[in-house]
């Protein structure tokens, strides 16, 4: 490697963070140093967890430790950390380029902040090593990696280009200078050279961290792991900061969740549920939040061992006792310890959501609306606990057009006699509302949940019951919804409108297995319902849009024997004078009220023009 310095330019998304730092966007400018902190402590963990991994890897552990430095008279802060360190690649890779999902949309919110009080976005996408240049006018970069023979240094005004060359006396470690620009109190730039400021930003702010951060060789926080004090020593605040710190949201958690386990296997937890889903939530490489260490040694970030994926949103921390230090992913999977954690963890994690929903309303529908879709994925992929998480769901129904409804309070309002759990699945809750499916139900008063997200279609084939009453989709097979009176006179309609249906069973049986007299509609003319166990249209399209290859599925149309147009129908067939066109077109309609698209639309406003001017 040459030891020539050579000058890069930044990548473009890279440069555009650049300008809005050095444009100081954020009131708070104290958070560059968490930023650094947070770094340095992530390079002291790995250290330690590639030591246990490569035996071959011989480096000296004692004193690991966070220094910092500062030179009033110089105008320089340092953060020096004799952790991992990095690689020539390494450097070019994590800090002149921004390789991480979300880049785009870390970039709008940031240039949205430049409008708000202090969105401190900072850290969201493992970018904060450039909050440096909120607070710097150069930033000098000295690293060597373990295990290397030799370091390389990084130099930066913040202007769009950097500089990189050998560093051949560089120690084991990070060391990050910061060049700082002159103090400005009207624009929140303090003295960041001046010990006293410098103790207060660590102490609100990674006072937590479990490495010594030293300055003028003080160790200036107390080092005790969070989850490791007393509830009653640990403030709200700083509960909120270590979840920051862990999850790089800049927000405030919706709840803070504490467990520890003793006796023959002993773990302490401490876990967060997000105020707001994270903007990876359903991206293919999103992970899981919950980190694993054992005896206080930091093993694995995102250890999906730990916690189901659609619970992937919560955040935290595990503190194993008796796991061994050299643990893998894969042994993790297997080993029988993790998997009683698992469950333990997931079932404070519902229980936990359960308080929530019946002592803060206000709070669970914070986390009901950003977290609605995970949990619903739970109840197909968690069988031991999909009682527990049916319990704390929540569906829009035709009760209350403001509020949703749990299925505890939908169960409490039932009707006597009630035996099934109505709902119709559907885009919108407009169409569903005016879908010919609902006519039935409205006019006796039954209630019905109204689902309009596509997983519902999914979990509502796969969870058989709720309470003892079985869910029932008013779009599919027969709905029994009349008292014995109006089942005799639908008899005697049978046989008097027999004909007819025979005939459109015939001359519609391309579309449709089956015409029948429908008992759901009081206004429109005909609907068209699934088969009991037949797929509906919309898990229908949901399979075929994943590549499935599904035979064609013909449904069943249903007849209002009320309404004057099958009247007219059922007169004209017995006399004879059968119309195939005006059966298509009836058929149409019905399929059109429901939401659903046309096989030949161009055939269908042929026939519609071609009867207007019949009319007309």
């Amino acid at each position: 490697m040459s030891t020539a310095t050579e000058t890069r330019e930044f990548q473009t998304e890279a440069r555009e963070l650049l300008r809005l730092m050095v444009h100081s966007i954020y009131s708070n400018k104290d958070i560059f140093l968490r930023e650094l902190i947070s770094n340095a402590s992530d390079a002291l963990d790995k250290l330690r967890l590639e030591a246990y991994r490569d035996k071959d890897l011989e480096v000296d552990q004692a004193g690991l430790r966070i220094e910092l430095e500062a030179d009033a008279q110089a105008r320089t802060l340092t953060v020096r950390d004799n952790g991992i360190g990095m690689t020539r690649d390494e450097v070019v890779g994590l800090i002149g380029t921004i390789a991480k999902s979300g880049t785009a949309e870390y970039l709008r919110k940031l240039k949205e902040a430049q409008n708000t009080q202090d969105a401190e976005l900072i850290g969201q996408f493992g970018v904060g090593f450039y909050s440096s240049f909120m607070v710097a006018d150069k930033v000098t970069l000295t690293t060597r990696r373990a295990g290397a023979d030799a370091g390389v240094r990084w130099e930066s005004a913040g202007e769009g280009t950097y500089t990189i060359e050998d560093a051949p006396d560089a120690p084991r470690g990070t060391e990050v200078r910061l060049h700082l620009k002159p103090v400005d109190a009207e624009d929140h730039l303090y003295d960041y050279s001046e010990p006293a400021k410098i103790k207060e930003i660590v102490k609100r702010y990674s006072d937590f961290i479990t490495w010594p951060i030293q300055l003028d060789g003080e160790t200036v926080n107390s080092r005790k792991a969070l989850w490791a004090r007393s509830r009653d020593d640990v403030g709200e605040e700083e509960y909120a900061e270590f979840y920051r710190h862990i999850s790089h949201d800049w927000t405030d958690p919706l709840e803070t969740i504490r467990l520890q386990a003793e006796g023959t296997f002993e773990y302490q937890a401490l876990l967060f549920i997000p105020a707001r889903a994270p903007l990876d939530l359903f991206m293919r490489d999103a992970k899981a939040g919950v980190q694993l260490y054992v005896k206080r040694v930091f093993i694995m970030d995102d250890c999906d061992a730990l916690m189901p994926e659609y619970l992937r949103f919560v955040k935290g921390v595990v503190d194993a006792a008796d796991l061994s230090l050299n643990v893998s992913r894969e042994i993790l999977q297997q080993d029988r310890q993790i998997q009683l954690i698992r469950r333990r963890l997931v079932k404070k994690v519902l229980a936990t959501v359960k308080t929530m929903l019946a002592e803060e309303p206000d709070k669970y529908a914070t986390f009901w609306g950003q977290f609605a879709r995970p949990m619903k994925e739970g109840l197909l992929a968690d069988q031991e606990n999909q009682a527990q998480i049916l319990e704390i769901c929540s569906f829009a129904s035709t009760h209350d057009a403001e509020r949703p409804t749990t299925l505890a309070d939908y169960a409490s309002r039932m009707k006597d006699g009630q035996e099934h759990i109505y709902y119709l699945t559907g885009e919108t809750r407009a169409a569903m509302e005016n879908s010919p499916h609902m006519e039935a139900f409205r006019a006796k008063g039954f209630e019905v949940l109204l689902l309009d997200d596509p997983i519902d279609g999914m979990w509502v084939e796969a969870v058989p019951e709720f309470g003892g009453k079985p869910f029932q989709s008013i779009a599919k097979g027969q709905v029994d919804l009349d008292s014995e009176e109006e089942k005799r006179a639908a008899q005697g309609r049978e046989e008097e409108f027999a004909g007819l249906l025979a005939w459109l069973t015939e001359t519609l049986g391309e579309q449709v297995k089956q015409v029948r007299l429908s008992s759901r509609l009081t206004t429109s003319a005909a609907c068209i319902v699934s088969d009991s166990h037949d797929l509906t249209p919309t898990l229908e399209k949901i399979y075929r849009a994943s590549g499935q290859d599904l035979p064609p599925i013909k449904r069943i149309l249903e007849l209002n024997p009320g309404h004057p147009l099958v009247a007219g129908l059922r007169t004209a067939q017995a006399e004879g004078r059968g119309d195939a066109e005006a059966a298509e077109l009836l058929y149409s309609l019905a399929l059109l009220a429901e939401g659903g698209e046309l096989a030949d639309p161009a055939r269908f406003v042929k026939l519609v023009t071609s009867r207007l001017e019949q009319g007309l």
